[in-house]
């Protein structure tokens, strides 16, 4: 199958400055011709409401990356599962996507475009149905996980451990989605906070967003015994993508908990890499995990730890790249950044202009690169 890009991008121009309308009539009519399918969405449509067209057009505007666009696609596949999606529901889709677009674009619109459209979303799915398919030979499509311990460690930031009822294979550095049952069908993404444990539990960091449902169900709400749904695993800020063996990390706020994963699993390497980590807050009290982080500098003597607080008059005030900097840390080493996504792009941005090269900037998501279709 040749999928013609060139008409892609043309068609899409059309249709960008009023995506939000594409997406109202993408809705509408996905839920009025296929009625059956609105059971996987949420009740309350406002957050989800452009999501699931803007990865859409994501993926297929980033077709001509064929290297890294499988990998992703089989790991929305994956994702997929939870939602009960089946491989009749992708042309539903498929269908309501071209026609919202069309609708919307008006007289410019060509029947090339259809066709281009059409080509390009039938390359998705069958790799999608490909991969869901396979990954159902092994696994289940949601994990039931009993609360074992919850702790606030600040008014606002939980770490909460989880033990899933089936084994739970993951990967040091990635993350899942969590359902609680106090919001039905709206699944959130956090980072596990651990690498591979024998007792199979992992634990998250949440930080209670304003507003948010699901983060403040389980740091408010949620006790241990109670029980959550996990997603698969997803994600690629694994420690193979280093090169080096010294290692930078900067993490903003919870973005820790994925730093602190690749911690745990640099330990058990006959190679152990030097590690700086770099913790930025914005108040001292914002250090939530210093007990932890102590006890494993015990185990790991390779790693050094320094916070960067950047808001109390009684600290040096600096961000996390100021301390990497005010530390004369070495900048020839492999650098993972997590946090917020402003606080990731304006970490790279300095890292870029203080001199680190970017393919030794290592982060969850490429700008620009689809992201979760869900969240």
């Amino acid at each position: 199958m040749t999928i013609d890009i060139g008409l892609i991008r043309q068609s899409w121009s059309l249709v960008e400055p009023v995506a939000d309308k594409v997406a109202m009539h993408f809705y509408a009519k996905l839920f009025a011709d296929y009625p059956q399918v609105r059971e996987m969405f949420p009740p309350a449509m406002d957050l989800q409401r452009d999501r699931l067209l803007r990865a859409l057009t994501q993926v297929v505007l980033s077709l001509e990356d064929t290297e890294g666009l499988g990998d992703h696609l089989g790991q929305l596949a994956r994702d997929h599962r939870k939602y009960g999606v089946l491989p009749e529901h992708y042309p539903a889709v498929g269908r309501c996507l071209v026609i919202a677009m069309r609708v919307n674009a008006g007289n410019a619109w060509r029947a090339v475009y259809d066709s281009a459209w059409i080509d390009a979303y039938q390359f998705i799915a069958d790799v999608m149905i490909a991969a869901a398919e396979q990954e159902s030979a092994h696994a289940p499509p949601v994990w039931t996980g009993v609360v074992a311990t919850h702790e606030m460690r600040t008014h606002e930031i939980a770490v909460i451990t989880v033990e899933p009822t089936q084994p739970y294979a993951f990967k040091a550095g990635q993350y899942a989605t969590l359902q609680t049952p106090h919001w039905p069908k709206v699944w959130r993404p956090y980072s596990i906070a651990n690498a591979p444990r024998r007792d199979n539990r992992l634990t998250f960091h949440v930080k209670v967003v304003p507003g948010g449902w699901v983060s403040t169900a389980l740091a408010h709400h949620t006790r241990p015994g109670d029980t959550i749904l996990l997603g698969p695993p997803r994600g690629s800020l694994v420690l193979n993508r280093a090169s080096t063996s010294h290692l930078i990390f900067i993490a903003g706020g919870t973005g820790l908990a994925p730093l602190k994963a690749l911690i745990e699993e640099s330990m058990w390497r006959p190679d152990r890499p030097n590690i700086d980590l770099f913790h930025g807050v914005r108040h001292a009290v914002d250090a939530y995990d210093i007990d932890d982080l102590r006890a494993l500098r015990t185990h790991h003597r390779r790693l050094r730890i320094v916070n960067a607080v950047s808001h109390d008059r009684e600290w040096r005030q600096e961000n996390a790249v100021d301390a990497l900097l005010n530390h004369r840390v070495s900048l020839e080493g492999d650098v993972f950044v997590c946090g917020s996504p402003d606080m990731v792009q304006v970490t790279a941005s300095r890292l870029l202009h203080i001199g680190v090269p970017s393919h030794m900037i290592h982060t969850e998501f490429t700008p620009g690169a689809p992201t979760l279709v869900y969240s």
